[in-house]
């Protein structure tokens, strides 16, 4: 029974827009004449006869059709005629019906929120032309449906809730309520979504009989946020009306939905909820939702303010905040984060996902029932940035999922100055998020109490189905981009509109005074109470005189740093490890310690290669690198390494996950099993972005100091997509929001004649942001390297040795602060057969090499040598062959500067002195105006006190950064190999 009325109703599911009216009566006739009078006619008759006979011996939905059929006869004798000259006609006009009224039921899911009222200036800028709606009452027609059915019963399908605990409705009911559900201050998205149980619970959620019936406790509570998000920016404008403060008068119902969201999810167990948002109501969510003291606020206000703490400082409206506080809603204990970001619009989305992420793995907490993310959009850059989708495509990936965020857009309805119908080409500026099935809510943010129920129902969708969420909040802009900007030179109709409307407060409060819940009185007294409250912590404000950016932080660590934030030594103790760790770390990076795991047999002959290594005391950089994140996990340190392609290594050099050739997914990584009581080594394979999942481990290395978090860009210059998070968080990130943060990027860079993309990997720019000055020589003193690592904005290194590599690494967590460590890795001395380094390099007491001076014949007889090379990185190794050929070894000195910044002058100051006759030359094999060349001249001049010239050996300068000409490249590097060894190639030379 079920089978038949469930297959024609699926065949007719797919019918979102029929034609036209006529056209939808003859195909709906056509189809249920075949339908009925086919093969199945007979069994609908038979069923016919037994409801006659008996109507409880058939199922009720049966009964139902049966009883209807007899309601519109005129002479019930004649349907108890013959069933084929009488009552099957009838019979099957009625399936018609009910499938028509089941396909009326289905546009409203699918397109009820194309006709809802979710503008509150009701001028609308959703261009939904090209997609014609067909629903309401007066287009029944359109159904083969007609006026005269209105007042009809139709038994409802189990796709629909709006019967509450009734079976069947008329159809003037049934419109009335799914008009009631999907087309009045809620509009739902939901029907692309390919899990039926999902769509089923969104139903239930928007389409049950008086779901928006609020108690009057709870609508108390929701005047009470509205008084609190709009006597805020009323006080600030009062205030200070000439400054920016980027408020959120339009969208004042912001605050309440914020606020619901957390209510409901630290109901459901959530502790910790990480939050990102642009500048537009920032102020304001600092103050009424994270709860940071007013008066802190306030005083940014004060132009006098003087900072304490070291570096640039940011605007108020950058500014990020920590706090844990008691819920008092749900009673419970919740820590709130609002990461401070710059003003690229959305770029701190995966910041957040990626703190998000790390607080759920330090918590156990793997299926984010404990920590979960807010993230805040505009309209306009929710539809056009492209790293909003590059965050949603990480939100179902196994290593970066946060398992749900709701993400709620400020829709305003407006770009800066640009109208939405140039600034997207979609009918929402929501629509990205289709592409990973998440439902969207829209609303109009006029209502607060339809604020406040989709806002409930996202947060119960996370905390069930663990899956993003959009609140697309329908609002307007009152003011200008800024308070100092005037709108109507762009938009002078839609802001006579805005000039015109009511505020959201006054009209909520004015409802709820009809409705008896508050009176005037009781309205007045609690306006009055928080300004008041804003009064008095003004007054406080006046008395702060100095701007501590430390507390501002989003991130604190409160047992790394002493009480007033510094660091609790300034030494770092030896890098090296013992023999014996050496060796149990290379066997186990030699072995697949998992038993009947069949590896390739390639592999098979790169772990020979090896352990063959290990027991010559010998590693390679892969062995190295192993050595270096091995030792770091057994010592407690999480570690974890992303990227493109990093399991295997783009070149195929590390190996670091094994897959059992005969079992699918079945899958080994020897690096958890170094010992018992090691820390997780997490290794991923990243999506082919850099913007986004770059971003995402920013934001978990900012969790905790105490994890090695390394991002490997596939190539080096791969990291221009991601330059953003480089140059608005990496390398200025303290400096704005005194936030360090350790994060490890591994960038492979050498020329090797692959072209211009494949080539460098820009250290140029990496050098351009450092924040030494070139003029002046640091002061000597102890410790004087893990000082100058102290003051600098980050650390650039390209080491030529897997020694050095090792170090570097291991230095990074032993440092007794953080800072960002650049890389720039090598690609063909991964194989190399001299860039090999021996154990006596690892061992206990030894260090990172900033410089490594020569160690040849040149330096046992200094004072014969004509000229000191300085360089770094690869060229290192062609410049020994060159000289070997050249028979220079006792003439030539070279000196490779591994630590490019913070420069090692001292180091390199003594180089140039034990080398007093020689000339100072600097070699790349970067062209002149790339590389490192701009950076290193005036540092080495300013070492020397500008005496002695520093000349230049390497390629012309040139717009690409490589040829992509393999002759080409190979002449270029014999001309800078000629130009370095040629005693004679510069003037005034000692001979």
């Amino acid at each position: 029974m079920h089978r038949l009325v469930t297959s024609a109703a699926a065949g007719l599911r797919a019918l979102t827009a029929p034609p036209s009216a006529s056209g939808r009566r003859a195909t709906k006739s056509s189809s249920a004449k075949t339908f009925v009078n086919g093969a199945k006619g007979n069994y609908v008759e038979e069923m016919y006869l037994a409801w006659l006979r008996e109507p409880t011996s058939v199922h009720k939905s049966w009964d139902v059709v049966f009883r209807s059929a007899h309601a519109t006869q005129r002479s019930p004798a004649s349907l108890r005629g013959t069933l084929a000259q009488s009552a099957a006609p009838d019979v099957e006009k009625l399936l018609g019906d009910h499938l028509a009224v089941h396909t009326l039921i289905r546009n409203y899911q699918v397109r009820g929120h194309h006709i809802a009222k979710l503008d509150p200036l009701e001028i609308s800028c959703v261009d939904l032309d090209d997609a014609p709606c067909s629903i309401g009452s007066h287009k029944v027609g359109s159904y083969g449906l007609d006026h005269s059915d209105l007042d009809k019963m139709f038994r409802l399908p189990k796709t629909t809730f709006i019967g509450g605990n009734q079976d069947a409705l008329t159809l003037r009911e049934i419109i009335r309520r799914l008009e009631e559900a999907y087309c009045q201050h809620i509009g739902v998205e939901f029907m692309f979504i390919n899990d039926a149980q999902q769509c089923q619970w969104i139903r239930q959620k928007f389409e049950s009989p008086g779901i928006l019936q609020f108690s009057a406790e709870e609508k108390r509570i929701v005047l009470a946020r509205m008084i609190q998000s709009t006597r805020f920016e009323d006080f600030l404008q009062r205030k200070w009306s000439s400054e920016k403060r980027f408020g959120l008068e339009g969208c004042e119902s912001l605050i309440p939905a914020l606020k619901t969201i957390i209510d409901k999810s630290s109901a459901s167990g959530v502790e910790s909820v990480v939050m990102g948002m642009p500048h537009r109501g920032r102020l304001n969510v600092l103050a009424n939702v994270i709860r940071k003291e007013l008066e802190q606020i306030f005083c940014q206000f004060d132009p006098k303010l003087e900072s304490a703490d070291e570096g640039s400082g940011d605007v108020k409206y950058h500014l990020g905040m920590f706090h844990k506080r008691k819920n008092r809603i749900s009673d419970k204990s919740v820590t709130l984060s609002l990461v401070a970001n710059p003003s690229h619009l959305e770029a701190v989305d995966p910041v957040v996902q990626g703190k998000t992420k790390a607080e759920q793995f330090y918590s156990g907490d793997t299926e984010g029932k404990k920590v979960m993310s807010i993230l805040i959009h505009g309209d306009a850059a929710f539809a056009g940035q492209g790293i909003v989708y590059e965050t949603f495509h990480l939100s179902d990936l196994p290593s970066y999922t946060t398992h749900g965020t709701v993400h709620v857009v400020v829709n305003n309805q407006i770009g800066f100055t640009t109208d939405p119908r140039m600034a997207r080409s979609s009918a929402y500026p929501t629509d990205v998020a289709r592409v990973v099935n998440a439902p969207i809510f829209h609303v109009n943010a006029d209502d607060p109490e339809a604020v406040t129920y989709v806002c409930k129902a996202a947060a119960e969708w996370r905390s069930t189905f663990h899956k993003d969420v959009v609140v697309d909040l329908v609002c307007y802009r009152r003011n200008g981009h800024n308070e100092m900007d005037e709108p109507m030179f762009t938009q002078p109709l839609m802001y006579k509109k805005i000039k015109r409307q009511q505020s959201v407060l006054r009209k909520f409060a004015q409802k709820l005074i009809g409705e008896g819940v508050v009176t005037e009185q009781e309205y007045e007294e609690e306006v009055a109470k928080y300004d008041n409250m804003c009064e008095k912590a003004y007054a406080r404000s006046k008395d702060e005189k100095i701007l501590h950016i430390k507390h501002w932080l989003d991130s604190p660590w409160p047992d790394f740093f002493t009480a007033d934030g510094r660091p609790k030594t300034t030494s770092c103790r030896s890098t090296g490890l013992s023999e014996d760790e050496l060796g149990h770390i290379g066997k186990v990076a030699a072995s697949v310690p998992v038993e009947d795991f069949t590896i390739h047999s390639g592999l098979s002959r790169i772990l020979k290669v090896r352990a063959d290594m290990v027991k010559q005391r010998v590693c390679d950089w892969s062995l190295g690198e192993y050595m270096a994140l091995g030792s770091l996990l057994k010592q407690g340190v999480h570690v974890r390494l992303s990227g493109q392609d990093v399991e295997r290594g783009t070149f195929s050099h590390r190996h670091h996950v094994l897959h059992d050739q005969n079992v699918d997914k079945k899958i080994c990584i020897p690096m958890n099993h170094i010992s018992r009581d090691q820390a997780t080594y997490t290794v991923c394979n990243s999506s082919l972005s850099e913007y986004g999942v770059l971003g995402f481990e920013l934001g978990f290395a900012m969790a905790s100091p105490n994890a090695l978090v390394l991002w490997e860009a596939q190539f080096g210059d791969f990291h221009n997509t991601a330059q953003c998070v480089i140059d608005q968080f990496i390398s200025s990130g303290q400096a704005k929001w005194v936030r360090q943060n350790g994060i490890v990027l591994l960038l492979p860079h050498g020329m090797e004649g692959m072209g211009p993309e494949h080539s460098s990997a820009r250290p140029e720019r990496f050098l351009q942001m450092c924040n030494d000055d070139p003029d002046v020589i640091p002061k000597q003193h102890d410790d004087f390297a893990v000082r100058q690592l102290y003051d600098c904005n980050w650390a650039v290194v390209n080491c030529s040795t897997p020694a050095n590599y090792f170090h570097v690494l291991r230095r990074q967590m032993l440092l007794p602060f953080r800072k960002p460590l650049i890389v720039f890795t090598p690609k063909s001395l991964l194989r190399h057969p001299e860039a090999r380094s021996s154990f006596d390099l690892m061992l206990p007491g030894t260090h990172f090499s900033r410089v490594i001076p020569d160690e040849g014949p040149a330096s046992a007889q200094p004072a014969v040598v004509k000229r000191v090379v300085f360089c770094t990185g690869k060229i290192y190794y062609d410049l020994r062959r060159e000289r070997k050929k050249r028979d220079l070894d006792a003439a030539v000195a070279l000196v490779r500067v591994e630590q490019l910044s913070p420069f090692p002058s001292d180091l390199a100051r003594t180089e140039i002195e034990r080398y007093a006759q020689a000339d100072v030359v600097w070699c790349q094999e970067e062209h002149k105006n790339q590389g490192y060349y701009d950076y290193i001249k005036p540092r080495l001049q300013t070492t020397v006190g500008h005496a002695r010239p520093v000349w230049y050996a390497g390629r012309d300068p040139a717009a690409a950064p490589a040829t992509g000409n393999k002759q080409t490249h190979l002449m270029e590097l014999q001309r800078l190999l000629n130009t370095t060894f040629d005693l004679n190639a510069f003037p005034g030379n000692h001979r």
